[in-house]
Formats: C-alpha cells, sequence, structure tokens
C-alpha cells in the first residue's frame, strides 16, 4: 500500500514538472521513487519518509546547480543581457564624478560609466561593456581587462 502511495507522488511530480520545466518537482519525484524502492524491501514508514527527505535535499542541492547551468548553456541572450561583453567605442570621456561619458554600442549611442568613480577614460578609447545599470552602461577599458 505504500509503494503505491509512493508511485502516485512520483507520477504527480513528475507530471507537475512536465507541466512547468522549472526544474522544481523532478528532485522530490526522485526522492518519491527511493521511497517507493525502499517500501518494496520492506522498509518502515519512517525509514521511508527520511529516504524521502534525504534523498530530495541531496538532489536538490547537489545536482539543480548543475542542471541549471546545463539548461542555460544554450539559452541566447536578448536586450540588455546580449550587450555584456561587447565592444564599444567612447564618444565621450567617461567621468563618474563630472557624471559625463558616452559610448557608441551596436550604433547607438548610450550613456557610459565605469566601475570605479577614480577611473576616466577618454574619447576613441575601446572599452569592454561588464553591465547595464538602467540606462547607463558600465564599462572597462579593453587594456584594464585580464
Amino acid at each position: 500500500m505504500e509503494a503505491i502511495f509512493w508511485l502516485a507522488v512520483v507520477i504527480v511530480l513528475v507530471i507537475v514538472e512536465i507541466a512547468t520545466l522549472g526544474l522544481t518537482t523532478i528532485w522530490f519525484a526522485g526522492g518519491a521513487l527511493v521511497s517507493c524502492i525502499a517500501s518494496l524491501l520492506g522498509a518502515n514508514y519512517l525509514v521511508q519518509v527520511i529516504l524521502f527527505l534525504v534523498v530530495s535535499i541531496v538532489l536538490l542541492l547537489f545536482t539543480r546547480p548543475v542542471a541549471i547551468r546545463y539548461m542555460n548553456k544554450n539559452r541566447t541572450k536578448t536586450n540588455v543581457d546580449s550587450l555584456i561583453g561587447e565592444e564599444a567605442v567612447v564618444l565621450e570621456a567617461i567621468d563618474n564624478l563630472k557624471a559625463e561619458g558616452q559610448v557608441q554600442l551596436n550604433g547607438v549611442a548610450w550613456a557610459a560609466r565605469t566601475q570605479n568613480n577614480e577611473q576616466r577614460i577618454e574619447k576613441g578609447a575601446i572599452v569592454e561593456v561588464i553591465r547595464v545599470e538602467g540606462v547607463k552602461a558600465i564599462v572597462q577599458k579593453k587594456a584594464d581587462i585580464q
């Protein structure tokens, strides 16, 4: 009877996972499957519940980050994400303290700032976008990138 319960839990969790595709319930389905096997081997209910919790948590902690990384590997970056790592030309000297600076990035002029206030980048320099904050490209001089 307990094996049927655990099998039903596995089926429900797999259906939820297929419906959501969010890698949220598959780890618990693994725990329920182990508990189902333990039930068939004659383990008592407390052991089954402990196995369910332990296996689910171990799967969640150790395999989810790898699975997420693997699944996002081929994700196409769009919009702002696609600008990170792009090269740009400084159109107006970048000086954070004066709130000045502009770069040309993919044919479009962007307000630009450096990562720290002490750094100043002259007009004509080649920079790389390291992140975007609002409507400003945060850049670093290509020679400064390690």
